[in-house]
């Protein structure tokens, strides 16, 4: 099965992760795809591919040369719930010619070069789109068909020399849990990568310090004809709060190392409402800074509607990792040395996001992130070429193979 067959087949099952509950995995599909992964990797003739009681995915295959390192590829299987998953109507846009690809007649949805610039890059590629009513799901389910392509590869081909590769497939990563419950001394790997980035040649090792924030804001309602001097609008309450936050710190404004302030959820009345944010920033320091805050927010409105009017709660989701990948440079090296044996330019940068791979990284095992050749991640107009998957394919290969003597 070719790598973007497996893709297509990934993505129609709908696992998109759900932060609203506690369970692991935190939606059904997730289990759905595990368990066609653990059957697929059977049928090549792994045999020791499991899905855990907490959906996670584990297998291996084992080592044709001595001395080597165990490796790891992980990628997640969840996508996220913010754009619609499903249904989805994907199809291959044949050598790409340029201009402006019309995703659906019905709508009139187009995706072009004015809006995404890196199309221009994919002039004679094959690339999958979605109509635009929903993801692709590249994010990570291009990881995944392009490690379980690999492992076919190795399977079918046993002159190809490696050690221990370790193999492992996690719930819940777009909601932060991805390696909550991972076993990590039962992978069994010294040092792994996450198939889990953007455009073909990136490698990042550096991401995003991360915290949730919510805001509740309590207020007083009373029937408005006779509102004056008692009425107490949760609801401007939480502009106000949200007024006194850095305008231009939020994500559409920034770039590279630039942290920022995330509203991600809204609702409530005038007697309760409530706000939700997500909270980044590359630089410890800053990031601290950031959560103060919010704090000092929270404390000046409090200040000026009574007390427990406000209430914050700011939990840390993930830290940069880039403290834990230092001392193991060699791991980043080795992806960039086979990108250039491959005629591909290494592009390392920080990651505007997370990974399991961060904490993964404070958990033991040192995990930067690789690309996979999607584009536009957790967007209606999300695609990937063909091509780039394949490409990712090859650089696996070259990644886990034992050098010549």
């Amino acid at each position: 099965m070719k790598t973007w067959e497996r893709f297509i087949r990934y993505i129609q099952l709908d696992t998109a992760s759900s932060d609203a509950n506690e369970t692991c995995p935190s939606t059904q599909g997730q289990w759905d795809l595990a368990r066609m992964l653990v059957a697929e990797l059977t049928e090549m003739g792994v045999d020791n591919a499991r899905v855990d009681e907490h959906c996670y995915v584990y297998a291996s295959l084992p080592a044709n040369v001595e001395g080597q390192p165990a490796i790891g590829l992980i990628a997640h299987m969840d996508t996220i719930d913010g754009v619609p998953c499903q249904p989805m109507h994907a199809r291959v846009v044949e050598q790409y010619a340029g201009g402006e690809i019309l995703l659906s007649a019905d709508t009139g949805e187009t995706m072009g070069p004015d809006r995404f610039p890196q199309l221009s890059q994919y002039i004679g590629q094959d690339l999958i789109v979605t109509d635009g009513r929903t993801i692709l799901g590249a994010d990570n389910k291009a990881g995944i068909a392009e490690i379980m392509t690999l492992c076919q590869l190795l399977i079918t081909d046993p002159s190809i020399p490696h050690g221990k590769i370790c193999i492992a497939f996690t719930p819940d990563e777009e909601i932060g849990r991805g390696a909550n419950l991972f076993d990590v001394a039962g992978f069994g790997a010294d040092f792994a990568y996450t198939v889990d980035g953007g455009s073909l040649g990136e490698i990042e090792y550096e991401n995003f310090n991360a915290a949730s924030a919510t805001v509740t804001l309590h207020g007083v309602n009373i029937h408005p004809g006779s509102a004056k001097n008692k009425m107490r609008s949760a609801l401007l309450m939480a502009m106000r709060f949200n007024a006194m936050l850095p305008p231009h710190e939020i994500p559409a404004c920034t770039e590279g190392y630039e942290g920022f302030y995330h509203l991600t959820d809204m609702h409530g009345n005038e007697e309760r409402a409530e706000l939700r944010y997500i909270i980044r920033d590359h630089d410890k320091t800053l990031f601290e800074t950031r959560k103060t805050r919010m704090e000092t927010i929270a404390a000046y409105l409090n200040a000026e509607y009574g007390k427990g009017s406000v209430t914050l709660a700011q939990r840390d989701s993930y830290a940069n990792m880039k403290e834990m990948i230092l001392p193991h440079m060699h791991i980043v090296d080795r992806a960039a040395n086979a990108m250039r044996d491959m005629d591909v330019t290494p592009k390392i940068i920080p990651i505007r996001g997370g990974t399991d791979g961060a904490r993964l990284s404070y958990m033991g095992l040192p995990c930067p992130n690789l690309c996979t050749g999607g584009e536009n991640a957790h967007a209606r107009h999300e695609f990937i070429s063909i091509q780039s998957m394949d490409t990712v394919v090859r650089l696996l290969k070259r990644i886990v193979e034992a050098p010549a003597n």
